[in-house]
C-alpha cells in the first residue's frame, strides 16, 4: 500500500529514512533549511522543500496533517526537535516518529505526544552486540519491547529435519516465519518443510 511520509531534517538519519521510503515506493516530502542539502536529495524523493520547519505556518501550509506519518529526524538541535514534534501534534499529524538522543530526551518527546521514539545509536548498538555474540545470528531487529526478529544460520542439528519435528515453538519459544535458501525465500513454511544445509531461518520470538 502506497503511503505518504514527511521527513523533517536531512542529516544522515533523515536522508537515509527518506531515500529508503521512496525506494520502497512511497510518496516522500522532505523539509530542511539547508539549500544544498535539499538540492542533493531532490531526485531521490517526491518533493524536497527548503524551509524553516520551526515556523508553524510553514508546516501548516505544507499540509503535514495529510501525511500518514511525520518523521522528526533533527538530532543536533534538541530544542528544534522538541518544538517541531509539539507543533506537529498541535497540527494533528496522525502519526509522529521522533529521533531522540537519549532516554531523557525520549521521555520528553513521549510526554508531548510523539507516537514512536527512535534511538538510532542505541538500536544499532544492540544489533551489533547481537551480531558479535551470536555465531549463528546474522541479523537482529527489535520489533517491540518484548519481541525480536532474528536471521539464524540453521544449526547442524536442524539439517534434514522438518519444522514439525523440530517444534521450535515448544523447544525455544520462536516461530519460523521464512527460510532463505540461496536466492529463494520460502515464506510461512509449513510443518513438513525440511531444513537443508546453509538455510537461513528468519524467526520471531521473545528476546
Amino acid at each position: 500500500m502506497r503511503k505518504q511520509f514527511v521527513v523533517i531534517g536531512l542529516g544522515r538519519f533523515g536522508k537515509s529514512v527518506a531515500e529508503t521510503l521512496f525506494k520502497l515506493g512511497h510518496e516522500v516530502m522532505v523539509i530542511d533549511n539547508n539549500e544544498h542539502t535539499v538540492q542533493s536529495i531532490m531526485h531521490n524523493v517526491t518533493h524536497a522543500v527548503q524551509a524553516d520547519a520551526l515556523e508553524e505556518e510553514t508546516l501548516k501550509s505544507l499540509g503535514v496533517r495529510n501525511f500518514d506519518a511525520a518523521v522528526v529526524a533533527i538530532g543536533d538541535n534538541l530544542e528544534a526537535n522538541i518544538l517541531i514534534t509539539l507543533m506537529l501534534k498541535e497540527l494533528k499529524a496522525p502519526f509522529i516518529v521522533a529521533k531522540a538522543q537519549s532516554l531523557q530526551h525520549g521521555k520528553v518527546l513521549e510526554k508531548i505526544g510523539a507516537d514512536k521514539i527512535i534511538y538510532p545509536e542505541k538500536d544499532m548498538g544492540i544489533r551489533l552486540a547481537h551480531n558479535l555474540t551470536g555465531s549463528n545470528v546474522l541479523d537482529f531487529i527489535e520489533v517491540s519491547a518484548n519481541q525480536s526478529v532474528y536471521e539464524v544460520i540453521a544449526p547442524a542439528l536442524f539439517i534434514n529435519k522438518t519444522l514439525g519435528e523440530l517444534n521450535l515453538r515448544a523447544a525455544h519459544g520462536v516461530s519460523v516465519i521464512a527460510i532463505k535458501r540461496g536466492t529463494r525465500i520460502i515464506v510461512a513454511p509449513g510443518s513438513d518443510t525440511k531444513i537443508k544445509e546453509k538455510d537461513v531461518l528468519i524467526v520471531i520470538g521473545e528476546k
